[in-house]
């Protein structure tokens, strides 16, 4: 899966030189971006919940985000980024001075997608921003699966749950019925009801369906 041309890249760093760098190099791969000047003003234009915070939960996105900045550090964003979820949608890619490499190995195993150290290369950064912007368009594609699997369970009556619940723990239909105290053939019609709604065709695949949208 490639980065499509609506994938965006947010630049947080102080450093006017370091983001108009990244910006040229971006541009270069074909790849949109936006910087901020600092971690306070990204956050804030994240929780203003304007435009470009609207469109980054619709298309793929990352951060690349320097350590420390004056203010609101990056760690400090990247920690309520963690609390929010925001992380997984939008990967983040910390961008490090030879002494924050342990703090930034830290931030990696807590869920930050990598760290390039200052001064990086060309090539490998923009290789690590599209491995980034494809994790979050998978991230984005599951739960858009996963939002259609929720709307296709509301049209669920409350027996076909129940039927759709021993379905999935792999009871056949006489167990079924017992539990729910219905004849076989009542299971049947609920079953066959289920799989329409659900659009799938066999138990596994139900199964698989729910345990990848979960």
């Amino acid at each position: 899966m490639e980065p499509g041309m609506d994938a965006l890249v947010f630049v947080v760093d102080d450093d006017a030189g370091v983001r108009d760098g990244l910006a040229w190099l971006l541009r270069s791969r074909r790849l949109l971006s936006e910087t901020y000047d600092g971690a306070l003003a990204f956050d804030q234009m994240l929780r203003g919940g304007g435009e470009t915070a609207g469109r980054m939960f619709d298309q793929p996105c990352c951060l690349l985000l320097d350590v420390r900045m004056p203010g609101m550090s990056g760690l400090a964003l990247f920690d309520s980024l963690v609390e929010r979820g925001l992380h997984l949608a939008m990967p983040v890619l910390f961008l490090t001075g030879h002494g924050d490499v342990p703090t930034a190995v830290d931030a990696v195993k807590r869920g930050a997608f990598d760290f390039c150290e200052k001064p990086f290369s060309d090539n490998a950064l923009v290789d690590r921003v599209e491995q980034a912007l494809r994790r979050s368009a998978e991230v984005l594609a599951q739960r858009r699966s996963a939002r259609g699997v929720q709307a296709r369970m509301t049209d669920l009556t409350d027996r076909e749950r129940d039927v759709m619940r021993l379905v999935v723990e792999g009871l056949p239909n006489k167990l079924i019925a017992d539990q729910l105290d219905i004849s076989v053939r009542t299971v049947e019609v609920h079953r066959a009801r289920v799989f329409d709604k659900m659009d799938v065709k066999s138990a596994v695949e139900l199964a698989n369906l729910l345990r990848n949208t979960a």
